[in-house]
């Protein structure tokens, strides 16, 4: 009896403690350890999720400059083409004229008054000749060249060799005589003469 008794009363002064304000004081405190305890850290959360925000806003942007830079490109090539081949259709007839020009001054040309011969091998599409020049030797010939002044046809040559200092003609080709006329600079006595000259069959 004694034993259930002190049991009993052992039970009912547990009973009470926890009634008691101590009691109720270090439960209260034990419930707030355990809350803590549950509450997660904000600064770790935060932590993981910078980084996945970082890699999802590249994953965003770069793709989406890259295009932007690619259309930009694609953009400037097809505005450039057009205007690239409007000025190469442009371009061409003038240059394949001057070129069928250029074509009609190729062979041999006497000069009327002498037995002074100009030989035109060949004119480059830049109008360049290359020629050969007899009296009746061959005389050294610095410079040649070919170019159009509107519809006019003109050639230059410039002699550099032994009593040809720098002498030059400045002709013009006659489409329906078939000649090359013009002036001759004669370098030695600074003179200048009218010349023709005919093309040889």
């Amino acid at each position: 009896m004694l034993s259930r008794e002190h049991g009993i009363l052992e039970w009912w002064d547990i009973g009470n403690c926890i009634d008691h304000p101590v009691a109720e004081q270090r439960m209260s405190k034990r419930s707030k350890k355990n809350r803590r305890a549950k509450l997660p850290v904000p600064g770790k959360s935060a932590k993981r999720g910078i980084p996945r925000l970082a890699v999802a806003f590249l994953a965003i942007v770069i793709p989406a400059s890259l295009g932007f830079w690619w259309w930009k490109v694609k953009s400037a090539d097809i505005l450039s083409s057009p205007n690239l081949t409007a000025e190469t259709k442009t371009a061409n007839p003038a240059a394949a004229a001057s070129g069928l020009e250029f074509q009609k001054l190729t062979g041999r040309w006497q000069r009327l008054d002498g037995g002074y011969i100009m030989e035109v091998k060949s004119i480059a599409s830049n109008g360049s000749i290359d020629a050969a020049y007899f009296n009746p030797k061959p005389i050294h010939i610095a410079k040649a060249e070919a170019s159009r002044d509107g519809a006019v046809t003109r050639v230059f040559v410039e002699l550099r060799d032994t009593n040809y200092p720098g002498s030059t003609y400045s002709l013009t080709y006659d489409p329906a005589s078939d000649q090359l006329k013009g002036i001759y600079f004669q370098a030695v006595e600074q003179q200048r003469f009218p010349v023709e000259f005919v093309r040889l069959k």
